[in-house]
């Protein structure tokens, strides 16, 4: 089991399954398994395609909840069934997405069970496309999928490997344990959450949020770079926009969905954050999330280093250090600068020291290059600093610990 799946990363979702008729439709069946592991409540629907492959019965007994096959069942729909299971979802995934299905979904087609509940909800939509690699080539389905994404759908794989009919390429459903993890990186408040907690803490105000990595290139085959999910940073962005923020996102070269509502703003090098960050203000609120890089070649090579010897020496130069330029820059401007510290060793030394030097008003550091936690994890543990306090977050699913240390900002803004 991967880290995604353990504890409680979707804790209290609702989630809403639609499994298409493909031969990948059997690994519905784990992901629902991995779903609930993670904390969420899973309702099944399926399309007739769906049924050949596997028994609505087998996803009865895994999720707890009968299910629902047919926009034409009189029981169900005595009292619009389908529009409830809708608006019950928190988020609804489709997995397997067949190509039909895709082409159906981008064309707001509401023919069945399944595309009539895609249609009418008003929940995030996450799809896995499944199918052969020449379907999933095929000009045609690549602009359903630009088409779906483009409204904000998540899409997610396929990977590349070996598929049913003994091809390879891509169009493999991604693993149920890789589904969940991409879920939990682009998290949703949960209703049930939602209707108890008192929202928009930060309405009103604007927040910039830098998350990833950078990567400095060398020359046009190699960079220097860390290992860097931009995980955190994506989590605490989409918690300072749930709380009402107004919220920016700048992200070095990650491979995650943009969060629900924040606007959100590609780089690559840390010349180029730091453009895009100064570009961002006024702004209240900057949380420096990223890990850039400290260090970056004097000059890149226009063409690639050639192996010529048994050592190489590398002319680097310091990179700007946007976290110190933005608070000493933005003094009086801005209510509230936040950095973070990603350490292997004396965390809490390091963290104050640098709270100190840079003139933070808080600093957020955690151990990394440890199991279960640090840059690739879903998981982490941090501690909180600031002038004359500190917060421990105990090791939880990095939205969690994103909601935690936003309410932490809304604490420190207010005192």
């Amino acid at each position: 089991m991967t880290p995604a799946s353990k504890g409680h990363a979707l804790n209290a979702q609702r989630i809403l399954l639609c499994v298409g008729g493909g031969i990948a439709a059997y690994k519905a069946l784990e992901l629902v398994r991995r779903l609930r592991e993670a904390g969420a409540e899973v309702q099944v629907a399926m399309t007739a395609g769906a049924q050949q492959f596997v028994t609505p019965l087998s996803f009865q007994a895994l999720s707890g909840h009968a299910t629902r096959t047919s926009l034409w069942d009189s029981a169900a729909e005595q009292a619009m069934g389908h529009l409830e299971l809708a608006r019950w979802a928190d988020r609804v995934i489709v997995a397997p997405a067949t190509a039909d299905l895709l082409a159906r979904l981008a064309n707001g087609h509401a023919d069945d069970l399944v595309s009539t509940l895609c249609l009418a909800t008003t929940a995030p939509l996450s799809v896995a496309p499944a199918m052969n690699h020449r379907m999933w080539l095929n000009p045609a389905t690549q602009a359903n999928v630009a088409a779906l994404r483009e409204r904000g759908v998540q899409v997610i794989g396929p990977d590349d490997g070996p598929l049913a009919e003994g091809e390879s390429g891509p169009g493999r459903l991604r693993e149920p344990d890789a589904i969940v993890a991409e879920l939990a990186a682009a998290p949703v408040e949960p209703k049930s959450v939602a209707a108890a907690a008192p929202g928009g803490a930060l309405k009103g105000l604007r927040v910039v949020v830098t998350a990833g990595p950078t990567y400095e290139d060398l020359d046009p085959v190699r960079y220097l770079g860390n290992r860097s999910s931009g995980k955190m940073g994506f989590a605490v962005a989409a918690a300072a926009q749930r709380q009402g923020a107004d919220v920016l996102l700048v992200a070095g070269p990650v491979h995650l969905e943009t969060p629900a509502g924040v606007k959100r703003v590609d780089v690559r090098s840390a010349a180029q954050m730091r453009e895009a960050v100064f570009a961002a203000f006024p702004a209240d609120i900057y949380i420096g999330a990223a890990a850039v890089a400290d260090y970056t070649p004097r000059v890149a090579a226009a063409s690639k280093i050639k192996k010529t010897g048994e050592s190489l020496a590398l002319d680097l130069v310091r990179t700007p250090d946007i976290l110190s330029e933005v608070a000493a820059l933005t003094q009086g401007k801005l209510k509230l600068v936040v950095g973070f510290a990603a350490e292997t060793d004396n965390v809490a030394g390091y963290a104050r020291g640098k709270l100190v030097a840079k003139r933070l008003d808080l600093i957020v550091a955690n151990r990394v290059g440890i199991a279960d936690g640090g840059f690739e994890s879903d998981q982490n543990a941090m501690t909180a600093y600031w002038a004359d306090g500190e917060r421990d977050f105990p090791s939880a699913p990095k939205t969690q610990l994103a909601d935690d240390l936003v309410a932490l900002i809304v604490e420190r803004l207010n005192a």
